[in-house]
């Protein structure tokens, strides 16, 4: 490999504008496929075989007009009096307006909705008046009828037999049996008349806590249906509805807010924030490399990887269903690694010109070894990313695939590009101060050069290794520190996030708390329940059944309301809304909906709360798996590279410490809302679901690079026939600065996202950011460094018998150094 790199880098170096023009063409190709063929980005996250999923397909087949999504408009007067009926009417006038939009099924005007519901309130109130007074009447007819009955059978029963007056009291009798049968029927039909307004009433009973204007009359919730499954409708509908309630549309006087499910937004590639991490990464670029065009290389490259991967990614877009975190993932992910990738080539080849090596074949050696070095680095986030496709769940493979892709880039950007532009500057690269002596080989130079390499050797021979205490303390404390970190990762609970978790300002927000505020938390994600019949009922049947499972759920625990939505067209099948008294992320809705599907007759639960519910629970299954694949890809990689036994173990070990460490400061932040207004967290709520498989693979990714980069300079020096813990000294002096500038470098990209307006992005950044930080300096800087140390000669020890089958994987290409393949002739520069 590390021939062919730098084959690769001779190439590049010496046809640098043609390397060039092939990234600008494969950058407007991105560019052209993402213009014609890119679709839309959904931000729904589902995914299909969930219980919801089955729910809304049965829906879709034997209910339709049950099956459609439906979004909350929160209407609320500016200055939280009552609405006013001008205001009422403009915003009727608004729904209407809205359902008249292509793509709507209908708006529900919640005013005419609750006006319906008080005249039914109404008419059962009145209903069972009437049934009251009817049997009064019944009562009092029988009443007569009795006292008739009994007089003529007396009557009857006086007269001697054959008297001709008793075959006219026997008439009499035959019609109070008459009476009596249409009395009985009347009684029978009272009855019926009785039950359906008992059934009636309780059904109100049971959904009175369903309410669409609030007591106070200041708020009011508007409903939008759509036709089709929300996750199904259109960016551009859920657009065209927003514009009709808002701007200038919006009624005087009132403010509109829209809930999460009627906001399509698709985070900004690049803001403030991300200006600001670019900044950071570009300042430390240029402590390191002290001046500022070799800084800008490693951006640079960054930035045309990162078009390059994302817009071929996008291109595919219209094809595939892709999240809107997806293609961010692409970009924080190819900047991050595309300048330290790109770093660690410069870096080395900066080194080589110092020591009066010509320009090309400096890059090309620089591009073989540090550049082979990259590859592998690169490789192991490319296999830990593309693994997330084991774990079964088609959107987060698809984000693993793309995130790969990105790399895979940022990789060739790296031992291509680079060298090409590498090639163009020539000694700028360098100080000005450095620049004198380069190319030279004068007196004055060759001294020079002899000087710097006599401070090298003698900084090498002053070498000392720690002292053993000090390994042990550094030890004891580090691990102690990650230990308290990852304390509050025993309490991790998985969610996707709701309008809570959005910026304050936002209309999600405003949608969210209004609604928590005026109507209850849990009509912020009511649930869907559907129950299957055994046989077709209708009427009075079905209105009892309906009582039935009404009751029946309005009797567990948590739940504020319960009302009927209808029955499908062949009857057998019953739908109902839910309402929780708990929010849609709280531990009691997820324990409702358990409850329900728990019940004997098996009914099903959907809805945007009991999906986020599903798709948190499949993804928590998936994890487990994930990082013990993660944890033995890190053992078998280790393994190979460094030949060695307990190094992988104490690789492996630190890289769980470090993610735990990191969960731990996700849940702290995210989930129990410490210090959350630093880090933009509005309300505290479970953790992002797929957040910690992500952190799982990304991190291990980086992790092994860090590993990789300084662990490879121990091995190196060992090899030499440095003393074993002297050479630990001497792989963290060699590495120590690009590592500590990557990993900066890493934390100001990631923690750049950390200030998207999107909460999913914001998780992100700032678990990435984290891990880093945690990774880079407690783990591999500080106790990797001293667990070596503690180990001696036996961190380096393998059994013979599988020295003989693994491969001698050459990361640095220290072989081709010592073979001399670097030797390039450099063409005149005449």
């Amino acid at each position: 490999m590390a021939r062919w790199l730098f084959a690769l880098g001779l190439r590049s170096a010496r046809r640098p504008r043609t390397v060039l023009g092939t990234w600008g063409v494969l950058l407007a190709l991105g560019v052209a496929g993402y213009l014609a063929f890119g679709g839309a980005l959904s931000s729904q996250v589902s995914l299909p075989g969930t219980p919801t999923a089955k729910v809304v397909d049965q829906l879709q087949r034997e209910f339709p007009d049950a099956s459609g999504g439906s979004a909350t408009v929160v209407f609320h007067s500016d200055d939280d009096a009552a609405l006013t009926d001008a205001q009422r009417s403009a915003i009727a006038a608004v729904l209407q307006r809205v359902a008249t939009t292509p793509g709507v099924k209908g708006a529900i005007d919640p005013f005419a909705s609750t006006a319906q519901r008080e005249q039914q309130v109404q008419q059962l109130t009145d209903g069972q008046q009437k049934v009251q007074a009817a049997r009064a009447q019944l009562d009092d007819s029988q009443a007569q009828l009795d006292a008739g009955r009994a007089q003529l059978e007396g009557v009857l029963s006086s007269m001697p037999g054959g008297f001709p007056g008793q075959a006219r009291v026997r008439a009499q009798l035959a019609a109070l049996d008459q009476q009596q049968a249409q009395l009985d029927a009347g009684k029978a039909q009272l009855d019926e008349q009785a039950r359906q307004v008992d059934l009636g009433s309780r059904l109100v009973t049971a959904a009175d806590g369903v309410r669409q204007v609030s007591a106070d009359g200041s708020t009011a919730l508007g409903v939008v249906q759509f036709s089709i499954p929300l996750q199904e409708v259109t960016p551009e509908t859920k657009k065209a509805v927003a514009d009709a309630l808002t701007g200038e549309n919006q009624p005087a006087g009132v403010q509109v807010a829209l809930s999460q499910d009627l906001v399509q937004e698709v985070p900004e590639v690049f803001g403030p924030g991300e200006a600001l991490g670019l900044v950071v990464a570009a300042i430390t670029l240029f402590v390191v490399l002290t001046t500022a065009i070799a800084a800008a290389v490693p951006i640079v490259s960054a930035v045309v990887g990162v078009g390059v991967g994302v817009t071929a990614a996008l291109s595919l877009s219209g094809v595939v269903d892709m999240i809107s975190v997806t293609p961010m993932l692409g970009v924080m992910l190819g900047l991050a690694v595309g300048i330290d990738y790109s770093l660690f080539l410069l870096n080395r080849h900066r080194r080589q010109l110092l020591h009066g090596m010509p320009l090309r074949e400096s890059i090309a050696l620089a591009t073989g070894t540090a550049g082979n070095a990259v590859v592998f680095a690169g490789l192991t986030v490319v296999i830990a990313l593309a693994a997330l496709n084991v774990t079964g769940i088609g959107f987060l493979g698809l984000m693993g695939t793309v995130g790969a892709f990105c790399v895979l880039v940022a990789v060739a950007m790296a031992v291509t590009f680079t060298p090409a532009v590498l090639s163009l500057l020539g000694a700028r690269v360098l100080r000005r101060r450095e620049r004198t002596f380069y190319g030279r080989h004068d007196a004055a130079a060759e001294e020079q050069r002899r000087a710097a390499a006599e401070a090298e050797t003698a900084r090498q021979a002053a070498l000392r290794p720690m002292g053993t205490v000090r390994a042990a303390l550094t030890v004891v404390l580090g691990v102690a520190v990650l230990g308290v970190l990852a304390i509050p990762a025993a309490s991790l609970r998985l969610g996707l996030p709701d309008g809570s978790s959005e910026s304050v300002d936002s209309t999600q927000y405003q949608a969210f708390m209004l609604t928590e505020k005026y109507f209850g938390a849990g009509a912020n994600g009511p649930l869907l329940v559907v129950a299957d019949l055994p046989q077709p009922l209708t009427g009075t049947d079905q209105l009892a059944e309906q009582v039935r499972v009404a009751e029946e759920i309005r009797g567990l625990a948590d739940v504020a309301a319960v009302a009927p939505i209808g029955a499908s067209a062949d009857q057998r099948l019953l739908a109902f809304q839910v309402v929780p008294d708990s929010g849609p992320t709280a531990v009691a809705t997820e324990q409702l909906v358990k409850d329900i599907r728990a019940l004997p007759e098996g009914y099903g639960v959907a809805g945007s709360a009991s999906g986020n519910i599903d798709v948190s629970e499949q993804l928590a299954g998936a994890l487990p798996g994930y990082l013990g694949l993660v944890v033995g890809l890190s053992l078998l990689i280790l393994v190979v590279v460094f030949r060695s036994l307990l190094v992988p173990v104490t690789a492996t070990l630190g890289f769980v410490l470090s993610l735990f460490a990191t969960l731990g400061a996700i849940t702290a932040v995210y989930q129990w809302g410490w210090l959350g207004s630093v880090f933009g967290v509005s309300t505290p709520g479970p953790v992002l679901s797929f957040l910690p498989t992500i952190v799982i693979g990304i991190m291990f990714g980086l992790a092994m690079d860090y590993q990789l980069f300084l662990v490879s300079g121990m091995r190196e020096a060992y090899a030499h026939g440095m003393d074993p813990r002297t050479a630990v000294t001497a792989g963290v002096r060699a590495g120590r600065r690009v590592v500590i500038a990557a990993a900066i470098i890493m934390i100001s990209v990631f923690g750049g996202f950390s200030g998207s307006d999107s909460v999913i992005i914001r998780a992100f950044g700032f678990g990435l950011a984290f891990g880093v930080l945690a990774d880079a300096f407690l783990v591999r800087l500080l106790i990797i460094p001293a667990v070596m140390h503690l180990l001696g000669r036996s961190a380096w020890w393998i059994p013979r018998w599988l020295a003989r089958i693994i491969p001698d994987v050459d990361v640095e290409g220290a072989s081709l150094e010592r073979h001399g393949a670097a030797v390039v002739p450099e063409p005149s520069r005449s």
